[in-house]
């Protein structure tokens, strides 16, 4: 069970606003909660904070979640005081209008509403199509240009308005899920690590703009120059209506994290993870992922300079990348504990050679 010292991080974590380019908020309150177990932390010029352990040992591994969300960025104000915004990251136009959403400016949160124009103005092939972002808008009851302006800068990140809570016996919901439950995961996992004897280093990454191209993996995971990487997002739960199973495979909130089968995935460490898992009764369900390869840092960590032993931890998550995520603290529970345990295994010599290591 996570103690209430971790969800209380958990909560504060997701109660952040940080969309890609702009995790300043999330990137503070993730290096604070580090700062409690680390032998050292550090925030990088992309923004990926890291926190070590053992930082003199050969043999490295990189625990990765990336903390940015997907949000928007106002573009334009009107001389009615109405913002035009783009997106920032991969948006869902359906699940646009009606939002309620904070610009994050120079003066605070600022809350606001994306608005459309109502269904009774609408032509009957428009009711029909989803709204194009550049035909809503943002507004935050100004009355005018210059009211916005004492309050809002064009380039300002929108985000969707923090709503974290929890449903039910173990569940929890709130926008920005992906992946900041990820970031938790492996904020964890080094605090349980840091109880250990290990004679190898661990350097958990948050990570930044993954939501834009994988960027922030990428500049950390050079840094580092690890030899085993962990990646943790969320990945798709089936067990909604109209998910077709034989596409993505039949995947459950509260049956374990998912462990992938693709291109992303060295062969000789997803063995060595599924046998840490059968022997220590971690529960998991195995996805060969939507795609052969990319989405997610694992992609790009495995390509760091001449090849990194790769693995991708998913947390299964319903309604992804809209302002109502949900996912499972058990699927969050045993991912923790799978990578604590795997993690424990390896050693300094460690090689991970599809074909020839065991």
């Amino acid at each position: 069970m996570l103690s209430k010292s971790s969800l209380n991080f958990l909560e504060k974590l997701m109660n952040c606003s940080g969309p890609s380019g702009f995790e300043m908020e999330t990137a503070g309150v993730f290096r604070e909660y580090l700062k409690g177990f680390s032998d050292r932390v550090y925030t990088d010029v992309m923004g990926n904070t890291v926190g070590i352990i053992n930082e003199d040992a050969e043999f490295k591994v990189m625990l990765d979640g990336h903390y940015d969300e997907i949000g928007f960025q106002v573009v334009h104000i009107s001389d009615e005081g109405i913002i035009y915004f783009h997106a920032c990251g991969g948006i869902d136009k359906l699940t646009v209008p009606g939002t309620e959403v904070e610009i994050l400016s120079s003066t605070g949160r600022i809350p606001g509403v994306i608005g459309k124009k109502p269904i009774h103005l609408l032509k009957q092939k428009e009711r029909d199509v989803a709204v194009e972002l550049e035909d809503s808008w943002i507004d935050i009851g100004a009355e005018n240009k210059e009211q916005v302006e004492k309050l809002v800068a064009v380039g300002d990140p929108v985000t969707v308005r923090s709503n974290f809570k929890f449903m039910g016996a173990n569940r929890i919901m709130s926008k920005g899920m992906d992946d900041k439950i990820g970031a938790f995961v492996v904020a964890e996992a080094l605090r349980e690590l840091k109880k250990r004897k290990l004679d190898i280093g661990v350097y958990c990454v948050g990570a930044v703009q993954e939501e834009v191209g994988l960027r922030g993996a990428t500049t950390s995971a050079f840094g580092i120059n690890p030899n085993v990487g962990i990646a943790v997002d969320v990945g798709f739960a089936t067990d909604l209506p109209n998910i077709d199973k034989k596409l993505l495979g039949d995947i459950k909130l509260g049956n374990g994290p998912e462990l992938s089968r693709n291109c992303d995935n060295n062969v000789v460490l997803v063995n060595r993870m599924l046998a840490v898992a059968k022997k220590k009764n971690i529960p998991y369900q195995i996805t060969p992922g939507h795609r052969a390869s990319g989405g997610t840092d694992t992609a790009t960590i495995q390509l760091t300079r001449n090849g990194v032993a790769t693995v991708l931890v998913s947390v299964p998550n319903r309604y992804m990348h809209s302002p109502v995520e949900i996912c499972d603290l058990r699927d969050v529970e045993g991912a923790i504990k799978l990578i604590v345990e795997t993690v424990s295994t390896l050693k300094h010599g460690d090689t991970f050679i599809p074909g020839v290591d065991k």
